[in-house]
């Protein structure tokens, strides 16, 4: 998959997982981009470790594996983190 895809397919599954994940994260765009490819990369993994295919390129089905697993990143940055107090 190309470099320009990666960043596509991260951006688009980064705003998706920061919609789905409850609370607040911090960052923006970029933060949302390093997310998505992180969780493209996370997703294809377990995807691929359970016998089912991880991000195959430009597709719906890549979109989904990476928001998968950018989500499940979010979850764990939530737990490690905990809820701040201002």
């Amino acid at each position: 998959m190309s470099i320009l895809a990666w960043i596509i397919v991260g951006l688009i599954a980064g705003l998706i997982a920061r919609a789905l994940v409850p609370g607040e994260e911090p960052g923006g765009l970029l933060a949302d981009l390093l997310v998505g490819i992180l969780g493209a990369v996370v997703g294809g993994w377990i995807f691929n470790a359970i016998g089912i295919g991880g991000v195959t390129g430009f597709n719906l089905w890549s979109i989904l594996v990476a928001t998968i697993g950018a989500a499940l990143l979010l979850f764990i940055y939530h737990a490690v983190t905990g809820r701040r107090t201002a």
